[in-house]
Order: C-alpha cells, then sequence, then structure tokens
C-alpha cells in the first residue's frame, strides 16, 4: 500500500506511521518540499517522536526561504545540517585543543612519561628521575601548562640547584630529564616547538677521570681483595684485564662465555653489543670456577642468588687499606671500582695500541670517549714531529745538494 502524504499547509507534509503511536496518535514523519534552480527538492526532517512537529517545521522552512531570498546562509536543509556538523567539530577541536594545551608539565610526567619509561629504563634510573622531578622541576614548571614553560623557568631551576652546591653534571642531568618529557609531549602533539633548555647556557663540565692504577698498586689491589672475597677479587680482575663495567659483569651469564675461545660476549651494553678477550689470568679464573646453566649468571649476589645490585663495601675498605686515595680530594682522581676499566685503557694505550682498537675494546660509542687517552700515548706526538722535522731537512740537503 503506498504511503499517504498529508500536506498541513504549502512546503510541509507528513506521513503517518502505520503501528507507533506517539502521544494521542500515531507517529508523524515531517517533510519540506520547494522548488530550487526550478527543481522540486524533498528533504525530510524526522518524527514528532523525534521532537519534530508543524511549529518547527515552519520555522525551518521559514529560515531556509528567507535566506535564499537574501543570498546568504545554507539555502537547503541539508547544507544547514552540514553547516550544524562542521560547527560542532569545530568546536569539539577547540576542546579537545584546549584540554591538550592545559595538560601540565607534571600531569604529563606522571600519568604518560613515567608509564612509558617504565617499559624501557631500569627501576634505579626511574627512580632517580623521580627524585630529580620531584626536587627541581616540580617546584618550579610541574603545575605549568607546556606553552607557559619558557628559558627563565630554567634559569630558576639552575639558581636554585648551584645555591646549594649541586654540581653541573647534575644540572645537565637535570635538563636532560626535562627534554625527554618534553620531546615525548611534542611527539603526542601537545607542544610544537623546540625544547626551552636550548637556550639555556650549561657549565662546562669537566669530569673525566684521570686516574689510573700503576702495575704495581693494581697487584696490591687484588692481593688484597683476595683476602676479603674471591668474587670480588674475580670481579675486579675481569675489569681490570678486560675493561667490563661493573654493570656488565653483573649482568654476565656462563652463556656469554667462551672459555676454549677465550671470548666474552657482551650484550646489550651501553655502547652496543660487542665481545671482550680474555688474557690467561682471566681464563683460568673462569676454568676454576663452577659453570653454570647457559642462562644463569656468572657472579650472584649471596644473600638472595639474583643479580648483584652494587660492588661490595668490602673494595671501598680495601682501598682505604692501601691508602690509594688518602690525601686525594678531587673526586676525579679517587680510585674507584670504574678506575679498574679505566686502568685497562690507559694500559692499552701507554703500550701503542691504536686508539681505533682501544675504543672497540672499551666499547666506547664513539672514538671522542676514547680520545681522552691520547695523552697517555708513548711519544707518538713527539715521534710525530721528529719525524716531520727529519723530512724537512732531508728535503733541504737535496735542495742545497742540486743549487751546487
Amino acid at each position: 500500500m503506498a504511503e499517504r502524504w498529508k500536506k498541513v499547509r504549502p512546503g510541509i507534509r507528513y506521513r503517518l506511521h502505520p503501528t507507533r503511536r506517539h502521544g494521542m496518535g500515531l507517529d508523524k514523519y515531517w517533510t519540506l518540499f520547494y522548488k530550487l534552480d526550478g527543481k522540486t527538492v524533498s528533504e525530510a526532517l524526522g518524527w514528532s517522536s523525534q521532537g519534530f512537529n508543524e511549529k518547527k517545521a515552519v520555522a525551518i522552512l521559514s529560515e531556509l526561504q528567507e535566506n535564499r531570498r537574501r543570498g546568504t546562509g545554507p539555502r537547503t536543509l541539508m547544507e544547514k545540517r552540514q553547516l550544524e556538523d562542521d560547527r560542532r567539530s569545530a568546536e569539539q577541536a577547540e576542546q579537545k585543543k584546549q584540554e591538550i594545551e592545559g595538560i601540565t608539565f607534571g600531569q604529563f610526567f606522571k600519568e604518560t612519561y613515567l608509564p612509558t619509561a617504565t617499559l624501557t629504563k631500569k627501576p634505579k634510573t626511574l627512580s632517580t628521575e623521580k627524585g630529580y622531578f620531584q626536587k627541581w622541576l616540580k617546584p618550579v614548571i610541574g603545575n605549568k601548562p607546556f606553552k607557559s614553560i619558557h628559558p627563565l623557568d630554567f634559569e630558576r631551576i639552575k639558581s636554585d640547584m648551584l645555591k646549594v652546591g649541586r654540581a653541573p653534571r647534575s644540572l645537565q642531568y637535570c635538563m636532560a630529564i626535562f627534554r625527554q618529557v618534553w620531546n615525548q609531549a611534542r611527539r603526542n602533539g601537545l607542544i610544537n616547538r623546540e625544547s626551552p633548555t636550548k637556550e639555556v647556557k650549561l657549565l662546562k663540565i669537566d669530569n673525566k677521570r684521570m686516574r689510573f692504577l700503576t702495575h704495581d698498586e693494581a697487584d696490591r689491589l687484588l692481593d688484597n681483595l683476595s683476602g676479603r672475597s674471591k668474587q670480588l677479587h674475580d670481579m675486579a680482575l675481569l675489569s681490570l684485564h678486560t675493561g667490563l663495567r661493573a654493570g656488565e659483569i653483573f649482568s654476565l651469564t656462563w652463556g656469554n662465555v667462551d672459555i676454549e675461545q677465550r671470548i666474552i660476549y657482551i650484550v646489550d651494553a651501553k655502547g652496543g653489543s660487542r665481545t671482550a678477550h680474555m688474557t690467561d689470568r682471566v681464563k683460568q679464573m673462569f676454568k676454576n670456577m663452577v659453570a653454570g646453566q647457559l642462562d644463569e649468571l656468572v657472579f650472584k649476589d649471596r644473600r638472595h642468588g639474583g643479580r648483584i645490585k652494587q660492588i661490595s663495601s668490602s673494595f671501598d675498605r680495601a682501598i682505604d687499606a692501601l691508602s690509594l686515595n688518602s690525601g686525594v680530594t678531587d673526586p676525579r682522581q679517587k680510585v674507584l671500582f670504574h678506575s679498574l676499566r679505566h686502568t685497562f685503557a690507559s694500559w692499552l694505550v701507554q703500550q701503542g695500541t691504536p686508539l681505533y682498537t682501544v675504543q672497540k675494546l672499551m666499547g666506547h660509542s664513539s672514538i671522542s670517549m676514547t680520545e681522552r687517552y691520547s695523552h697517555l700515548a708513548p711519544d707518538t706526538l713527539k715521534s710525530a714531529i721528529k719525524s716531520f722535522e727529519k723530512n724537512i731537512n732531508d728535503n733541504r740537503k737535496i735542495v742545497k745538494l742540486y743549487s751546487k
């Protein structure tokens, strides 16, 4: 059966729903119809149950007719609805923009940065970053939206840290944490400009360790450690003879130790994976140990059998007993466990090993890190100048010979 339309006035009509009721009668479906550019246009409004009625239909039709007469605004119901959708989308976009711009540094640090960092960073690193945020960043910029953070804020942070005697390296670390958070916020679309820390001038840092052990000092230290702890002695020997970092020693598993080939595979290291090579003493040290499963740690925490977190204080006591740090006030000159790795590199350079080779053995990511040892090369620079001078003198003799 064909639908039957009832015209209530020019340009407005409706039809009844066959069964559904609304109010005292059947539900009505309202439409508009009119001439536009010589064609009859019919556009649906909707059901009475959706809020449409004759009064609302008249108002909408009158608005469209007036727009057509004046040549402004939407001429059809479709255009009117499209403009309304565009306006609503623009309002939603503006609201979202304001919400994003209102996110503070502290809010983003806790709700976005930390959960992401937890997946890739070690607990100790996360703890350190939280401490810097709580102590230095939060008081100054914690409640500020990203768009309101400027270089002047970091001048204040720098002043606060230096006033209480924090080292320039600590300030640099604090700025690095901020940049990581800022860059993640930038990737997430919260901000679209460079980090304001780029305009902050930092103090020059020279924290290079220049102190390394003599062969006699190294022998005395290993002898002292052997009387305190065999495991501590073996870890010290390993660092001294291969250049392994403490963290690399703590993470070393038997699957990465090849005694026959005299190779140690260091995976996921600070400067990337590399191989270290055993001296006779290191090879014998491993042979004297009881090897475990491939995934078993070579050196374990004696209390719980898990990964060692830090070097035993027995190492410091051995240093004190030998007076290796006696009278030393500059922290860069004090002997630490890391000094063993530094000694390994220093001895290599002293014996004439090329810096490129030292770089690979040390696992340095760039040659500039290795160049700090270049002054230890045995008269390399002097020899170069002597050769240069000899070449000049030889050429002078040749010139004089031809001039006679």
